[in-house]
């Protein structure tokens, strides 16, 4: 057997039961692909039985609001998708009366689709010859071919999509392009992969070179920035907090927050109150705090890690407009703020 043959007979024997396996409905499959971006299964699949549940279809979806969608997208991260899928729900609901593109070309033309969601479409719905490369594909073509060609460059890119073209399946583009993705999921891992009992080991390059572990190749990331987060947790006398949605772009737009104070350096007791920023903000207010995290909360996002300290601030009035605190369970927040929500208990 060749390579496309051995690949397709192992993800017969291997494949996971996953539930958008068990349709070749367009909305499913394109649904549980944007939530798979950047997202293991573990994780995304609970939000994909969830979206599922919530919106059966791609009209309810459309019909929601960004509120909704951006609350049951919570914990996902990376929210530019969440807003993404529901603006393509509304075209497809609205403007293509809920009929998804039905090719490469046109698929690839939706808000939020590139060019690997709309291969994956294409292939697996629609059986069009458009290979999938993601970072599994990236990896079973490197190690076997033994490319050392960087992933994530512009001649990567290139290389790896039309070596990827040239291997498809033809006759049968939807097994093999999910076939290759779950081969490097679960047996050509990124770490530790199981090449004892690999059906290519007899010709895969990396493994008679022994370059398996050094395969593939990709460019240092750009350096991280650090960040330093000080969020005010008020709580009024009548039972109101101050928690209002992020405006302007950036990736926690439209989510919920208490108001924030960013620092070039960590606040401590005494620095936090002579702060200029929070002597402004609570400029002429009666209030008592304290830090709730002892220890700092680092977040990481993949271009900045942002460090993360929770003020409790008691005040009898709020410095500005605030809602009931029993209001804020409803709203969408981004993970950190969520996980301190699921922490704190404001008082009765």
């Amino acid at each position: 057997m060749n390579f496309k043959e051995k690949i397709t007979h192992w993800y017969s024997v291997n494949k996971r039961s996953l539930p958008w396996r068990k349709t070749k409905n367009p909305y499913n499959i394109w649904l549980s692909e944007i939530i798979l971006q950047q997202t293991q299964i573990k994780q995304g699949l609970p939000y994909y039985e969830a979206f599922v549940k919530e919106f059966p279809s791609v009209f309810e979806l459309a019909n929601a609001s960004e509120q909704e969608v951006l609350k049951l997208w919570q914990g996902l991260g990376y929210y530019s998708r969440a807003r993404n899928l529901h603006a393509t729900a509304k075209h497809i609901a609205h403007n293509l009366n809920g009929v998804f593109p039905n090719n490469y070309k046109e698929l690839l033309k939706l808000k939020g689709v590139g060019d690997y969601t709309a291969s994956a479409i294409a292939s697996i719905c629609f059986d069009e010859a458009a290979a999938v490369v993601d970072g599994n594909v990236y990896r079973v073509l490197s190690r076997y071919f033994g490319i050392d060609t960087p992933i994530n460059t512009t001649q990567g890119n290139k290389e790896f999509k039309q070596l990827a073209s040239s291997l498809i399946d033809t006759s049968n583009p939807a097994d093999y392009n999910q076939a290759i993705m779950e081969f490097g999921a679960i047996q050509c891992k990124p770490n530790s992969p199981n090449c004892g009992q690999c059906v290519l080991q007899d010709s895969c390059v990396a493994f008679k070179n022994d370059t398996v572990n050094t395969l593939p190749v990709k460019l240092k990331k750009v350096k991280v920035s650090k960040k330093h987060f000080n969020f005010l947790v008020l709580i009024a006398s009548n039972g109101k907090t101050i928690f209002k949605q992020r405006v302007g772009k950036g990736i926690w737009q439209n989510l919920y927050q208490f108001p924030l104070i960013e620092t070039e350096k960590p606040l401590s007791a005494s620095s936090f109150i002579t702060n200029p920023l929070v002597q402004d903000y609570l400029k002429g207010i009666d209030f008592e705090f304290s830090l709730y995290n002892k220890d700092t909360i680092v977040h990481k996002l993949s271009h900045q890690h942002l460090h993360t300290k929770f003020w409790i601030i008691e005040v009898e009035e709020l410095p500005e407009e605030g809602i009931p605190i029993s209001a804020i369970e409803k709203l969408p927040t981004p993970i950190l703020i969520g996980n301190f929500l699921e922490e704190f208990r404001f008082p009765l």
